[in-house]
């Protein structure tokens, strides 16, 4: 079999006296050529780093969450605090981490659970459900932007001596946050990269050092962690304690956040070569260590700051308008270790606050070009990052603006983003390995597999116990992913519709040798294209005779068949040819191509490419409304009038000085 990637089409002028020359394009403005610079894949494809490194970009995230969660735990639960924190390293540990790391083997390319989601469920289907995720994805990733830029905002407007200057400017500190942040990735990944280890190192250590000083306060005052263990809260039986801890643990969902920008950011982190059709288990041994070695580092700093906090910190300090709201670990470094350590610390905490946004921003620079350019709902420019990171900016922004900077009112929407997305992850793990048992005719149930998709089930059943006791709590979360949801499936819809009369063809292979040397015989003017509805010998000499009636045109004929995938609801599609000699009319030629999504489309870009002398269109006078249905949604509809304005639309707006096919409508 030979194959040969489908050059850019060549468009012809209309037969008849030659037009006027089209005069030279001007090259690209300095915006557009700033905009448009570098690898149009470059928002997917970077230079790879070592897991090591890579860990931090997503640790920006997930590591921030010390910053305000704390705080949350206390407000949420009270002195329940560190047992409901302990409940949350569990489910981390054993339901989030190794839903995670099953995720990171099987979707290896940077499209996370939503990928695993789409094969189990093809067709439109699979796009609707992909497109609600996005949205989901898109709301936890945005509000990560925003409300961790203004809890930064927050720490510096807090901190003692940066107060006298910033006041309580909140609103602007975040769009100055967020404006620095779109710089750096307007810049570069690989400055992010390094970003990312800068911020994130000296964050860690510094929690290290105020937590291990915390400790060793609550070590040298018993009477404080007597009272503590005294607390109403914990002189329950163990019963009611644990039960009081599990209707409480929803709140603290936050802490689980990052998990999702791990396997997002997967195309970062360093591979092997691996033979065709082979995972790259480099890739993904990598990403599995950085999801355990990031869920490890953080359960022990949770735990240990929600103790430190909860005991040291006096309750009234925790409520709004408390030195220790949304600032818990702060606050200790002040009174535990100096405001000199205390600035620094806040210093490195609104750095990390900041940048926590940088892996959410990574993830939708690799979710979006991945899905949306693929199903044709999103504009070509997609594919490039800066102007992708530019509407993310300008999102971000109406966001802030809209919360007034308000970290409490984002967490609502936050915390169900973060929810859907894990409970789509144990639910696309556990369907996989219950696909996996029941393989090659087995019995499911005998199979190992079949037990882990159990595990995977009880998994995703705490996950939507979370998700609806956090729904039930805070509604608004489910209001703002449905915005966000509404507007991707409009925006998709629009662009797919505008987008309908592209060629849409990926690239295009032969079936054999014999095929693409009859295929260089009929190129260039060399014969008359004649599509056919079916590909039975009775509708081609229907076409003949109609043709041989009707029209007087020399050269001989090329009849085209074109069959459609199962799944019309893709966009682009890899198109197979298959060339024979007519039997009939041994000067005629059969053209059989299967892999199409769409009829049209396909017969225009065969013509394209085979550039014929005229091209023989039917007309079926059906009604226009159902046609453009059966166009937009299965790839059939009016075929005549649209190959008609598909051919159209591209000699405009690729205009060359050649001679275009003439083309013939012909009534049933």
């Amino acid at each position: 079999m030979t194959s040969a990637e489908a050059l850019p089409p060549e468009p012809h002028a209309p037969q008849g006296p030659p037009r006027t020359p089209v005069p030279p394009r001007k090259g690209p403005g300095p915006l557009t050529r700033f905009l448009t610079h570098g690898n149009p894949d470059e928002g997917h494809s970077h230079a790879t780093h070592p897991w090591t490194t890579v860990l931090w970009l997503t640790g920006v995230d997930y590591f921030s969450t010390l910053g305000y969660q704390p705080g949350i735990a206390f407000l949420a639960c009270g002195t329940l605090s560190p047992i409901a924190t302990a409940l949350l390293v569990l489910v981390t540990l054993f339901g989030a981490l190794p839903t995670y790391r099953a995720v990171a083997a099987n979707s290896y390319v940077g499209q996370g659970s939503i990928a695993m989601l789409e094969h189990l469920l093809p067709g439109w289907l699979g796009k609707v459900m992909v497109l609600v995720l996005l949205g989901f994805a898109s709301t936890d990733f945005v509000i990560t932007i925003t409300l961790s830029a203004a809890d930064a905002a927050a720490h510096a407007a807090e901190n003692p001596l940066l107060h006298a200057y910033l006041g309580d400017h909140r609103i602007i500190i975040t769009l100055v946050l967020l404006v620095g942040l779109t710089c750096v990735f307007l810049a570069g990944f690989k400055e992010a990269m390094g970003l990312a280890v800068a911020v994130g190192v000296p964050y860690i250590l510094l929690s290290v050092v105020v937590i291990a000083r915390a400790l060793y306060e609550v070590t040298q005052h018993p009477d404080a962690l007597q009272r503590w263990l005294q607390s109403d809260s914990l002189r329950m039986d163990p019963l009611p304690l644990l039960m009081a801890s599990v209707l409480a643990f929803p709140k603290l969902a936050l802490g689980m956040s990052g998990f999702e920008t791990g396997v997002s950011v997967m195309p970062l982190v360093h591979r092997d070569s691996p033979s065709p059709g082979q995972p790259p288990q480099e890739r993904i041994d990598g990403t599995k260590k950085l999801l355990t070695v990031a869920a490890l580092m953080m359960s022990v700093l949770l735990v240990t700051s929600s103790l430190a906090t909860t005991v040291l910190i006096p309750a009234a300090e925790f409520l709004p308008g408390g030195k220790a709201n949304g600032r818990a670990l702060a606050y200790l470094a002040h009174g535990l270790l100096g405001h000199g350590v205390g600035t620094a610390y806040d210093a490195a905490t609104i750095a990390i606050l900041w940048f926590a946004g940088a892996s959410a921003m990574a993830g939708l620079l690799n979710l979006i070009p991945r899905y949306l350019p693929r199903f044709g709902m999103a504009p070509r420019w997609v594919i490039y990052p800066r102007p992708l990171i530019l509407v993310i900016f300008a999102i971000t922004c109406v966001v802030t603006l809209i919360f007034q900077a308000d970290v409490d009112a984002q967490a609502g929407a936050y915390a169900t983003g973060v929810l859907v997305l894990m409970l789509s992850a144990a639910v696309a793990v556990a369907l996989t390995y219950y696909r996996e048992a029941g393989a090659h005719g087995r019995s499911p149930y005998t199979h190992p597999k079949f037990a882990r998709s159990l595990y995977f089930g009880l998994v995703a059943a705490v996950f939507c116990f979370t998700l609806v006791d956090n729904v039930l709590e805070r509604p608004d979360g489910v209001i703002i992913s449905a915005i966000f949801i509404l507007t991707i499936l409009v925006f998709s819809a629009l662009s797919r519709w505008w987008r309908a009369t592209e060629l849409r063809v990926e690239k295009f292979t032969f079936a054999d040798d014999e095929s693409e040397r009859f295929w260089q015989e009929m190129v260039g003017k060399k014969v008359n294209l004649i599509p056919l509805e079916h590909g039975e010998r009775k509708g081609q000499r229907k076409k003949l005779r109609a043709w041989r009636e009707n029209f007087k045109v020399e050269g001989p004929l090329a009849f085209l068949n074109v069959r459609l995938l199962e799944d019309r609801s893709e966009f682009l599609a890899p198109l197979r040819i298959t060339v024979r000699r007519a039997e009939d009319a041994p000067t005629n030629y059969l053209i059989e191509v299967t892999g199409a999504v769409a009829i049209a489309n396909t017969i225009a870009f065969i013509s394209e490419q085979l550039d014929p002398i005229s091209i023989f269109l039917t007309l079926t006078g059906r009604n226009p409304m159902t046609q453009a249905f059966n166009y937009m949604l299965w790839g059939e509809g009016e075929t005549g009038v649209l190959v008609y304005q598909i051919l159209v639309q591209h000699w405009i707006s690729t205009p060359e000085e050649d001679v275009q096919p003439q083309i013939f409508l012909m009534g049933e």
